[in-house]
């Protein structure tokens, strides 16, 4: 996911924007198809353009999570947990995309940004809650399903 990250950032400024450009327009594209719009390519080219800031931050935010899945799985096994493993895994993934940032400022038609920092960072925090509340609800057994299996043994003793 690193490596993932850090290829991305390497593109220059023009390839990004025809990459993020070429998502928005068949994100509109297919919209456009699904509800039977029939919108000209002069329509379609003037909606993509208007999405693609939001596609770009999204991408960000969804690199940003997959990284903060890809780290917190492992740390919770290893039985770090609750506000360490936020700790832990929100320093590494916000490190991470400072680091990101200072590698864009020397990439041609880039620029480093503080605001793309906390778009990155909060994508990871939503991917640290989420593997949170996945691990604590399937791994951890609450204390209530323990007392259903004592009743259970008793009613067929009976």
């Amino acid at each position: 996911m690193m490596y993932l990250i850090f290829s991305f950032s390497a593109q220059t400024g023009e390839v990004s924007g025809e990459l993020s450009y070429k998502i928005s327009y068949n994100i509109v594209e297919t919209k456009s198809e699904i509800l039977h719009e029939g919108k000209s390519y002069d329509e379609l080219n003037y909606e993509a353009n208007s999405i693609q800031f939001y596609v770009r931050k999204a991408a960000h935010m969804t690199e940003y999570f997959l990284l903060a899945v890809a780290v917190s799985f492992p740390l919770y096994v290893y039985r770090v947990r609750g506000f360490w493993l936020f700790l832990l895994a929100g320093i590494f993934c916000a490190g991470f995309a400072g680091l990101d940032e200072y590698h864009q400022s020397f990439v041609s038609g880039r620029s480093p940004s503080v605001r793309d920092v906390c778009i990155d960072s909060s994508g990871a925090l939503i991917g640290i809650i989420l593997v949170q509340l996945f691990c604590w609800s399937t791994l951890h057994n609450p204390s209530g399903s323990h007392k259903k299996k004592k009743k259970t043994r008793k009613k067929r003793r009976r």
